[in-house]
């Protein structure tokens, strides 16, 4: 009940890590969730943070709302939300960059709670919902790339 694609990036991780964890920039990049705001007094990034995200499932319907809260916010290493708050929390997606030679492995990932109903709807769906999450998976991960190695992106250290 989960997934992960890894991308290399000619960047350093810095500037990556700044377009993941801007939530309110996720419509630039995700095929799913096309716009995101953050909740309460909340302005950036930051463990306990919330955040309610626009979705269109499978980039065609249904369109939703849904409300996220940050599990990991360490700059430049790791932007991490679970969606849904407390015991409705369902799913944590993660971002973990990991710096190399010549720029920045990027690693996002999806983990589904371990709950007897997502087991039940993994197992009947998962195969179909995890190739649609992997696809979109590299789509924002190749979107994010563009951005950085951008000629106008800073080179990488």
């Amino acid at each position: 009940m989960h997934g992960s694609v890894t991308l290399h990036m000619r960047a350093a991780s810095e500037p990556i890590w700044d377009l993941v964890s801007d939530v309110t920039k996720i419509g630039m990049f995700s095929p799913e969730t096309f716009e995101a705001q953050w909740l309460d007094e909340a302005t950036g990034p930051a463990v306990g943070a919330r955040f309610r995200g626009h979705v269109r499932r499978n980039g065609r319907g249904p369109v939703y709302w849904t409300t996220c809260v940050v599990t990991a916010c360490a700059p430049g290493r790791e932007f991490a939300f679970t969606v849904g708050e407390g015991d409705k929390a369902l799913n944590t997606w993660r971002y973990v960059l990991e710096p190399k030679d010549d720029g920045t492995d990027v690693t996002e990932s999806f983990q589904l709670k371990d709950v007897a109903w997502l087991q039940l709807y993994w197992m009947l769906l998962g195969p179909w919902r995890g190739r649609t999450n992997e696809r979109g998976m590299r789509t924002t991960l190749e979107r994010i790339r563009d951005a950085v190695e951008a000629p106008s992106a800073p080179p990488a250290d």
